[in-house]
């Protein structure tokens, strides 16, 4: 894959996360703030380091920067569950996983607004990233914190994990 596929029909949503419509990804990523689904996946290890992807230099949003394990927008027609189970499995390969909701908020940047499901899993091994993404690794929360605000992560990523994480 070389770059994403802007006539991809996802659905648009109300706060609560109630389909209201469908848009393409171009139109939901041209400037418009139409509120469409995502899920996220932070992925941890047992001893407590969280796994990021990097992503590709093709991407539309945010290319070259490290982000949440799994990220990924939810299909028209298909719930978030789901969406997070085939994400998981499209990234990571993970497939057996208990994934634990932590929160639904409203992202928005200046190209698009997300309604944000973010989720945890811990894992007993080390995720195999595909070729959707640029590679991946495991870091710890000294290694996140003092990368904080210099550009090395996505702006939904530092803001989802100064939220959910050092609290």
């Amino acid at each position: 894959m070389t770059r994403d596929n802007s006539e991809e029909i996802f659905p648009l949503v109300d706060a609560e996360g109630n389909v209201i419509g469908k848009a393409t990804r171009g139109e939901c990523h041209s400037g418009a703030k139409l509120l469409h689904p995502v899920v996220h996946l932070h992925v941890f290890d047992k001893s407590g380091r969280l796994y990021l992807q990097r992503r590709p230099d093709w991407k539309d949003i945010q290319p070259g920067k490290w982000d949440t394990a799994v990220g990924g927008h939810v299909d028209y027609g298909e719930d978030v569950m789901s969406a997070l189970r085939r994400e998981a499995r499209e990234e990571l390969g993970l497939t057996d996983f208990v994934a634990e909701k932590l929160k639904s908020y409203v992202f928005e940047s200046a190209r698009e607004k997300e309604l944000v499901n973010a989720f945890k899993t811990v894992v007993e091994y080390a995720p195999v990233p595909s070729e959707e993404l640029d590679g991946g690794r495991f870091w710890t929360r000294e290694e996140v914190l003092s990368n904080m605000g210099k550009g090395v992560f996505t702006p939904n990523f530092e803001q989802e994990y100064t939220a959910l994480f050092c609290s």
